[in-house]
């Protein structure tokens, strides 16, 4: 458990040597994690499980002062990157349907291309956004549980919370979030 702490403390402070044991040692679970995410998505997605862990990857390890406490921190961290990841993908295709700094044509014979996916995305990420300054820990295990598809368990376990405790967090904020994105909607 040292191993993994000084290899993630040596990973942030721009050890090329350290960060690729780092990636050798949660690559897969990444992977997987991601992979996990991935199968929700729409089909025909363009964005793929690797590419998601790749660049998941290079924004946790772009900051030469990034420490990590450990491994739960660093899953955390990585649960974030992976969601701002698919939130900003998500932004710039509903830019690219509304427009993208086109003129607009009508042609009302045309079926409308918008996927309900990156809307959804979207709208779990603003209510999110408002459910983590009331209960950051709750709005921490949708992250994981959410945008990075980690199982109850997993997630539990990287928060440090019991299974029984994730699974009532887990409830609240889905009704909470659920409320709020109708109130958007609405």
């Amino acid at each position: 458990m040292n191993d993994i702490k000084h290899i993630l403390n040596t990973a942030g402070q721009s050890d090329a040597r350290a960060a690729n044991e780092l990636l050798s040692l949660v690559y897969e679970e990444l992977r997987r994690l991601a992979t996990a995410k991935m199968a929700s998505e729409a089909p025909g997605h363009t964005l793929q499980p690797t590419a998601l862990v790749h660049e998941a990857w290079l924004r946790l390890t772009g900051d030469d002062k990034r420490k990590w406490n450990d491994r739960t921190h660093f899953f955390a961290a990585a649960a974030e990157a992976m969601r701002r990841i698919l939130v900003d993908k998500a932004r710039s295709k509903r830019a690219e349907r509304h427009g993208g700094g086109q003129q607009r044509v009508e042609m009302p014979e045309i079926a409308s291309a918008v996927t309900e996916n990156d809307d959804k995305v979207l709208a779990v990420n603003e209510a999110l956004e408002k459910f983590a300054v009331l209960d950051p820990q709750k709005a921490e295990l949708v992250k994981l549980r959410y945008f990075v598809g980690m199982t109850i368990e997993q997630a539990a376990e990287g928060l440090g919370l019991s299974e029984r405790t994730a699974k009532r967090y887990w409830a609240f904020a889905r009704a909470w979030l659920h409320e709020e994105i109708k109130a958007q909607q609405g």
